[in-house]
């Protein structure tokens, strides 16, 4: 435990000595407040809610996740501190679960920035809140799965690049499959095939924590995807 908590510290504060990780701060903020308030057309409404703001969130993790997610093991395989980290008393799976976690609590603390846009619903009107804060966890669950298949992504390769885009192009499968346009180009297979693809989709087991409903199916199919891809990680550095 120890071991993955160093890794943890090690990985976190990393993000936070270059401008980058200030950088993606300031974007996922904007983008996330633009998409909202303007393309969302939230001043429009008459509801006090975040609906808007959670419908968004799978589109932009998959673009901003990627991005976080594709330094974790290309960056250490390019410059050769892969080899280094093995030299240290930390086992592969302690080093996988240590930047797992760390990425993950930076996306995370992305998310918590977004502070502002519950406030201003709870300043304009009287919110439900049970749907906001199942949405927020439901949004932190799927920001593991998607770091979890970027942590894959990045272990396959050298370069961050390639990692960005073989995660971006899994990340946007799993979101487009779940959605109902891209279900109709599967509409000549059996039904149970097709349910099966819309089941495999972030919008899909998402959607019902945006409405305020926390249910075990969703959380098991989000906790299984990062553990299953994590265990693919481990298997993929070992080798």
């Amino acid at each position: 435990m120890s071991a993955i908590l160093s890794i943890f510290k090690r990985e976190f504060l990393s993000y936070f000595r270059s401008s980058l990780a200030y950088v993606f701060l300031i974007v996922f903020i904007l983008l996330s407040i633009s998409l909202t308030w303007f393309v969302g057309s939230f001043f429009k409404s008459d509801d006090a809610n975040l609906n808007r703001f959670f419908v968004f969130l799978p589109w932009v993790f998959a673009i901003f996740t990627p991005a976080v997610g594709m330094r974790l093991w290309a960056e250490e395989r390019k410059t050769g501190t892969w080899e280094l980290l093995l030299t240290l008393p930390v086992s592969v799976t302690q080093a996988v679960v240590g930047k797992f976690l760390a990425g993950w609590a930076f996306i995370t603390l992305a998310l918590f920035s977004t502070f502002t846009m519950p406030a201003s619903v709870a300043y304009l009107g009287d919110p439900d809140w049970g749907p906001i804060i199942s949405g927020y966890f439901g949004a932190i669950l799927m920001a593991g799965a998607y770091l979890s298949i970027c942590s894959l992504t990045s272990a396959l390769t050298k370069s961050q690049v390639i990692a960005f885009v073989l995660g971006f192009i899994i990340c946007l499968l799993l979101v487009l499959s779940g959605w109902s346009i891209f279900s109709e180009l599967f509409s000549g297979l059996p039904v149970a095939i097709v349910d099966a693809i819309s089941n495999f989709s972030f919008i899909t087991h998402y959607e019902s924590m945006m409405r305020g409903l926390i249910t075990i199916k969703d959380i098991l199919f989000f906790v299984s995807l990062i553990i299953f891809s994590l265990i693919l990680n481990i298997v993929v550095l070992e080798r």
